[in-house]
């Protein structure tokens, strides 16, 4: 297209870290800009930030509802699509109305509260034909497209083991009692669902083992722990699984692990080499071997493959992080319907990005979880994508 494509955004209004998060990596790549808005619950709060943004005034609206019901009617400079950066609750009956608007989506995780919304949205994707993008962001990182690659080259083997772990300290307080923003939605059951911990950053880990290795889960078992005295929903968590083909992995994710930021991690070991990357280290990814002297790939360096070249902004030694990782996924995204738009098919490397199935999954992974804690015992885990 010879144009940027045109967007609103639902959420993100004042106080919204996530908020100025998404439209930062939005526009980061010139590809799109911003033109509307429904940023809060609160039409004075949505006009202020409408404001702070210089939009035009008739395109900051009070309610979701009603920017979809507007915007819809618009025959020229109508919107390409529409950015969801809610409170989850909202994230399902947004998405699936701008859907049946006509419009794609690029939605903040976890996708829905439940299995049957998650299935749901998926159907509706199929039925309208529109692009829907979920922004775990974390597979927007080079080293993890780099480590995708050479898992699926068969570098580290057969894969035996996965250890992924999330650990947080913010919450090592009932922060949410004074009144915290972030932190009174995410223990609130009706905004947040059935988890917390897992569906906050637990969700991250299982899509990034997913993203990496391709493994699907046969059978897990997990323990959910509400720490903090007083708290509605659980804010650490510790999963056993079982893959198919036979590779076992470790999965734990915690708020209140009192000194840790947003220290990701994953080890994959395979029967010929291992490897290992940390979120808060991004731009090098580890490559061990039982037999040679452990590697260190770089960000930025001519020998890593397509994926992770494309997804670089820099020369090596500078560092790239959380925003430009975002704005992979969004790029991508942004040119996939460019291009559909153009009627063209759109480069291979641009579909790499989260789908409507991976949100799919990732509520799939909670809601089976929740259901192992309370039995206490091991469940079938497996997914079967809806049709």
């Amino acid at each position: 297209m010879k144009r940027k494509l045109r967007y609103a955004m639902v959420g993100g209004g004042p106080g919204a870290f996530i908020g100025a998060v998404h439209r930062t990596a939005a526009r980061l790549d010139g590809l799109a800009e911003i033109v509307a808005g429904a940023f809060s619950s609160s039409p004075e709060k949505s006009s202020e930030t409408g404001k702070e943004l210089h939009l035009d005034p008739q395109r900051v609206y009070g309610s979701w509802k009603e920017l979809l019901r507007e915007e819809a009617l618009r025959t020229s400079d109508r919107l390409d699509f529409i950015s969801i950066v809610t409170p989850n609750f909202l994230h399902y009956p947004v998405a699936k109305a701008a859907l049946e608007a006509g419009f794609d989506v690029v939605c903040d995780k976890p996708m829905t509260l439940t299995v049957e919304e998650s299935e749901d949205l998926c159907k509706t994707v199929s039925k309208t034909g529109r692009l829907f993008a979920l922004t775990h962001n974390y597979t927007g990182y080079p080293m993890v497209k780099e480590a995708r690659k050479l898992v699926a080259e068969g570098k580290l083997g057969t894969l035996r083991k996965i250890v992924v772990e999330y650990p947080q300290g913010w919450l090592s307080t009932m922060l949410e009692s004074d009144g915290h923003k972030q932190a009174v939605w995410r223990a609130d059951p009706e905004k947040a669902g059935i988890s917390s911990a897992l569906g906050d950053i637990g969700t991250h880990c299982e899509n990034l083992v997913h993203y990496i290795t391709g493994l699907e889960m046969d059978k897990m078992l997990a323990d959910l722990g509400t720490v903090v005295s007083g708290r509605a929903l659980e804010d650490d968590a510790s999963v056993l699984i079982k893959y198919k083909g036979g590779a076992r992995g470790i999965l734990y994710c915690s708020q209140i692990s009192i000194g840790e930021e947003n220290n990701l991690s994953i080890r994959v070991y395979g029967s010929k080499a291992a490897l290992e990357w940390r979120q808060e280290n991004r731009n090098y990814l580890r490559m061990k071997f039982p037999d040679a002297p452990e590697q260190i790939l770089k960000r930025g360096s001519a020998y890593l493959g397509a994926a992770a070249a494309k997804a670089s902004r820099l020369p090596g030694g500078h560092p790239e992080a959380f925003i430009e990782a975002f704005a992979n996924v969004y790029s991508n995204a942004i040119r996939c319907i460019a291009a559909r738009s153009a009627g063209a098919a759109p480069d291979a490397l641009d579909n790499d990005f989260p789908t409507v199935q991976d949100g799919a999954r990732g509520i799939h992974f909670i809601h089976t979880a929740v259901k192992s804690h309370k039995l206490q015992e091991w469940v079938d885990a497996s997914y079967t994508p809806p049709r």
